[in-house]
């Protein structure tokens, strides 16, 4: 039976859009965007832009300053702290609910998931890599039971994979390899049903990469003031 699924919007593929620019480098941290510029670069209206841009602030890519326009959110060392330290209690809530429900199906899941990471490493495809890192930890959030944390975390998705792509321009593939070995490690906690390992996992590997974004914003100069 096939399922109907909606198209997406005409509003959520603007917003896709300039999300990607923002998250790959295109738009830089700080940088004004102009609507006029990005509607007749996409072939939209002003409005389309205009409500795009309302929908990433709520994704906390940028920022629309009253009678000034509309800019990318400052990637510094204050918003890159705050979105590790708020992601590590999102998933080590949800990890351990994970940990005490997950049945065979979620873990054949995960298990593919981190086959399918590992093929993207090999092949050396950074976006479909990416993509499958936050589809793996969506799927993580199975038994989450909770309005809030998952509609906040799917807001932090665009952030994190911004953050991951600067620190992969700085690490190369041993970013990609530290996240495989995450994962590998946060699985087989998963496995064994033990709450405290995974969540000393999560909360280690979230320091490694808010350790490595910073060190690659230092390098890069991509701070703002």
């Amino acid at each position: 039976m096939n399922v109907f699924k909606p198209r997406e919007t005409l509003t959520e593929q603007v917003a896709r859009h300039i999300e990607d620019l923002i998250a790959f480098g295109q738009l830089r941290s700080g940088e004004r965007i102009y609507e006029g510029a990005m509607a007749k670069h996409m072939d939209v209206s002003h409005g389309s832009i205009r409500e795009g841009l309302l929908l990433l602030e709520k994704r906390h890519l940028v920022r629309n300053v009253p009678r000034k326009g509309a800019f990318v959110t400052p990637l510094d060392e204050f918003f890159v702290r705050s979105l590790y330290e708020t992601l590590e209690l999102y998933l080590s809530h949800t990890g351990r609910k994970l940990v005490r429900n997950w049945k065979p199906e979620d873990m054949a899941q995960l298990e593919d998931l981190n086959q399918r990471m590992r093929t993207c490493y090999e092949k050396n495809d950074l976006m479909a890599f990416l993509e499958l890192g936050i589809e793996y930890t969506k799927a993580s959030l199975v038994y989450a039971d909770n309005y809030f944390i998952v509609s906040a975390i799917d807001d932090l998705w665009p952030s994190a994979k911004r953050c991951a792509f600067v620190a992969f321009q700085q690490g190369g593939n041993r970013i990609l390899e530290d996240n495989l070995s995450h994962m590998e490690q946060s699985i087989s906690a998963i496995k064994d049903r033990d709450e405290d390992r995974l969540a000393e996992i999560l909360s280690r590997y979230a320091l490694q990469q808010c350790q490595q974004v910073l060190a690659a914003i230092e390098t890069t100069g991509n701070k703002t003031a």
